[in-house]
């Protein structure tokens, strides 16, 4: 068993440290991507709808390969897997320099930006699964946090970076600076020191470990249950804020500002409160996480009534502020609970349940608006939000993110001692 010999802080294991600073610039040059993307596809041509479809792909392509990037982040060692990943979206990026021209066909854009989702569903299962081997179990929350407050910097500084590059070398070229982040990020990976899974005697085939990852979260209930959750929300209320948040506030306010604003007060809300939960052991993370998760409803409702610039901004930040608790709890849950040979696949199962049907609440938007009205439809998203949090708290396990079995059984242990 691997032993662990720092003076306790996250940044002195230095297999952590490595990952953190990868993660960070892979996020950087994943976050300036989109607006390089956006640049080359309007200067060939293209019209708003061919840059969704071919943003798009990009989606599509993770939720299709999700699981079977679980199932190779089970099998090989998770770093190499990562290292694969990035390196081959960094390629990907390197040969965009070269094909997209301004004469270039939006379907060729689509096939690229499809394979870039390939790499994405290759490497967040193996990024997810990898930290037990390099954080003690005490300090998995307090790492997945850090974790999502790097990824959330990125999120912020990433877009301005791309801006600020498109703007002095062009999109095409910028396609280079956003390799460069994918290639030194990879880079502090390969000295990374996983810890050895023992391999087991029989090699099962492929089918049968992607059948065995689905049938993990499936007899797992809260797993299970969380993840449908968060899909049905995501379609609904995600999809429907993505899509009316820009829409609303250039109608309302005549500016973008707020709608740049808005979405940064949502990654420091995030951050604020996955600092706090870091912080705070809560005996039951999963019914706090729910509660708190709750008050993203509040998006729909400030978008529903934009009476002022304040009023989006704060309900925005409100909104940040339920988002943290995930990022201290649920990853750590999975990490504690799941066997480590099956952690891959079932994160695998958590992405891309997450995202699937979201592209379809993106197409939705517009026509339900239409037939429902916007106002009306905002509301019922809010609603649809709570009822599925109160819902899935009547699941065994989710107040705790923790299998009733399991639970009995250590009290059970704690009172013989």
């Amino acid at each position: 068993m691997k032993k662990f010999v720092t003076d306790g802080s996250l940044l002195s294991y230095k297999g952590f440290r490595q990952l953190w600073i990868s993660s960070l610039l892979v996020s950087l040059g994943a976050s300036a991507f989109p607006i390089a993307l956006a640049v080359t596809v309007l200067d060939a041509g293209g019209t708003a709808t061919t840059l969704g479809l071919i943003l798009g792909s990009r989606v599509l392509s993770a939720v299709l390969l999700g699981l079977v990037g679980g199932v190779w982040a089970d099998r090989l060692p998770r770093k190499y897997v990562m290292i694969g990943a990035d390196v081959y979206r960094g390629v990907l990026m390197v040969a965009l320099i070269f094909i997209a021209t301004p004469k270039v066909a939006p379907w060729i854009l689509a096939v690229l930006v499809f394979a870039m989702g390939a790499g994405e569903a290759f490497a967040f299962p193996a990024s997810g699964a990898i930290l037990p081997s390099l954080l003690p179990t005490e300090l998995l929350p307090a790492g997945n946090v850090m974790r999502g407050i790097g990824v959330r910097i990125a999120t912020i500084i990433g877009p301005g970076i791309g801006g600020f590059s498109v703007a002095l070398i062009g999109g095409r070229l910028t396609f280079g600076i956003t390799a460069a982040f994918f290639f030194i990020g990879t880079a502090l990976l390969i000295n990374i020191h996983e810890k050895p899974r023992t391999p087991s005697d029989a090699q099962p085939s492929f089918i049968s470990e992607l059948r065995e990852g689905l049938v993990t979260v499936w007899q797992t209930p809260w797993v299970a249950a969380i993840i449908l959750m968060s899909t049905l929300q995501l379609m609904v209320v995600l999809a429907s804020q993505t899509v009316l948040l820009p829409i609303i506030t250039r109608r309302e306010f005549h500016t973008n500002t707020v709608f740049a604003l808005a979405e940064v007060a949502l990654s420091i809300g995030a951050t604020l409160s996955a600092l706090w939960a870091m912080k705070y052991r809560a005996k039951h993370p999963g019914l706090v996480s729910i509660i708190m998760w709750s008050f993203f409803a509040v998006v729909p409702i400030v978008l529903a009534f934009p009476s002022s610039r304040v009023f989006i901004l704060v309900g925005y930040l409100i909104a940040g502020i339920s988002i943290g608790p995930w990022e201290a709890y649920w990853n750590s849950a999975i990490q504690r609970e799941v066997p480590p040979e099956l952690q891959g696949r079932v994160f695998s199962v958590d992405y891309m349940g997450s995202t699937a049907l979201m592209p379809l609440g993106f197409v939705l938007v517009g026509p339900v608006t239409h037939i429902m009205g916007e106002k009306p439809f905002l509301i019922s998203a809010s609603i649809f939000h709570l009822v599925l949090c109160v819902l899935v708290l009547f699941v065994p396990g989710v107040k705790n993110l923790r299998s009733p079995s399991k639970e009995n059984s250590s009290q059970g242990e704690q009172s013989n001692a």
